[in-house]
């Protein structure tokens, strides 16, 4: 990580307004916390002091990311959940109200799947509705559980993780691209709902972020050459390189903080200046 990238991360910096980013009272919920752009927001959750409870299917991941952020003095709790059973949604939520009180202050809606790396003539239909399963009934069912509890505090912000396939296609990318196409939609619908609740929606789109889940993309795409097509790819983003995970978390804290007050409803692309 270069040095820029870490100092971004450095806690409770003070803006030029003298506001600064401190969560300490707040309560979190991050879903897809076991790796990736999930674990990132974690640790940058726990760099300005929020709790937070880190919800991933993924039993081994979900809690190494727990470890990581109890190591930074914060409480953070592990909880096992698949994002498409409502049950088990409600149950996360249920869960973050019992550890740290009646309260839900974030939502970082962040847990998806790529799918398989197919033309759509020959996608599997089980597939395609798996992804759509993680990737957009998993959105919604965040959004309906936790929505509802912020409602009745009058007060919440939740950070939806889009992609940059929220607004462009991408070739054998097909059911992936649908899903966050709707992802936005869902964001811009929920944002309007609340917006007189004190409660404030927003998504981020990444371009390409440098994590596993694009690591399988690249090499599903190029068998024994992914190497080459991430250097082409990177090649052909403005700023010349993917972006970092703790970028993006930092953009979704942001979202969440006092500095992005009148800002709901919105798709926020982070992408090098790839869509520009």
């Amino acid at each position: 990580m270069n040095a820029n990238i870490a100092h971004r991360r450095e806690r409770n910096e003070t803006g030029r307004s003298g506001m600064k980013v401190d969560f300490s009272d707040q309560v979190a919920i991050v879903t897809g916390a076991g790796g990736g752009i999930g674990r990132a927001v974690c640790l940058a959750l726990a760099d300005v002091g929020a709790r937070v409870l880190a919800v991933d299917l993924s039993q081994d991941q979900g809690q190494a990311t727990a470890a990581q952020v109890r190591e930074r003095g914060v409480d953070c709790h592990f909880h096992a959940a698949d994002v498409t059973d409502e049950a088990q949604v409600a149950g996360y939520v249920e869960r973050a109200q019992k550890l740290f009180g009646p309260r839900v202050d974030i939502f970082m809606n962040n847990a998806g799947w790529q799918g398989l790396v197919l033309p759509l003539v020959d996608y599997p239909l089980e597939q395609f509705e798996r992804v759509m399963a993680i990737n957009v009934r998993g959105v919604f069912l965040g959004l309906k559980h936790v929505l509802a509890a912020m409602k009745k505090q009058s007060s919440g912000a939740v950070v939806n993780t889009a992609s940059l396939g929220s607004y462009i296609g991408t070739r054998n990318l097909g059911p992936y691209t649908a899903s966050k196409h709707a992802v936005l939609g869902l964001t811009k619908t929920a944002a309007l709902e609340v917006a007189r609740r004190g409660i404030r929606v927003n998504a981020v789109c990444p371009g390409p972020v440098d994590t596993p889940m694009l690591r399988d993309i690249e090499s599903a795409q190029a068998p024994g050459g992914s190497e080459s097509l991430r250097e082409k790819r990177a090649a052909s983003i403005p700023d010349g390189r993917y972006a970092d995970p703790a970028e993006v978390a930092n953009l979704m804290v942001y979202l969440c903080s006092p500095w992005a007050s009148h800002i709901t409803g919105q798709g926020m692309q982070i992408n090098g200046g790839s869509n520009a």
